[in-house]
């Protein structure tokens, strides 16, 4: 399991022309399943995100988390985050979850993230959807946490 987890002041997903998922400062995240993966996997990375101290104290240190500072989550599925680029030009997406494992394994962390946070704190985009998605990136702050070197 991948999250790309990027430090957001903004960010918004837009299907169809219509807004699913907007939120303020808080954590954009693109989340990538494997078929590896499953609830237990998904628990700790769940920790992780919202445990994730990246936001600035009042010594302008990186030293608060998520819930220290009452942001929010912007969850979007993103397969893509699998891609084995190693031959060729045109990637592979064989690593990634099947899409009925994959989503599955979403909606498990979604309803993780609103327990630990809040519904109304948590928005997502929509599971296997053309997506547009817009952030203001702070710092620019990216961490990518994977699986392979949290949980295994």
């Amino acid at each position: 399991m991948r999250f790309v987890v990027q430090r957001v002041s903004e960010a918004s997903v837009e299907v169809e022309g219509k807004i699913t998922g907007k939120i303020d400062k808080g954590f954009f995240v693109l989340i990538g399943v494997e078929e590896a993966d499953d609830e237990k996997i998904a628990d700790k990375m769940v920790s992780k995100l919202t445990g994730l101290r990246i936001f600035s104290d009042s010594e302008g240190k990186t030293n608060l988390s998520i819930q220290d500072v009452g942001g929010n989550l912007l969850l979007v599925s993103q397969f893509t985050l699998y891609a084995d680029c190693r031959k060729g030009n045109r990637p592979s997406f064989i690593r990634s979850g099947s899409a009925e494992h994959a989503e599955k394994l979403y909606d498990y962390i979604v309803d993780r993230c609103k327990a630990a946070l809040s519904e109304e704190r948590v928005g997502t985009g929509i599971f296997g959807a053309s997506m547009k998605c817009s952030l203001v990136n702070e710092g620019p702050f990216t961490i990518i946490l994977d699986s392979e070197e949290i949980c295994r």
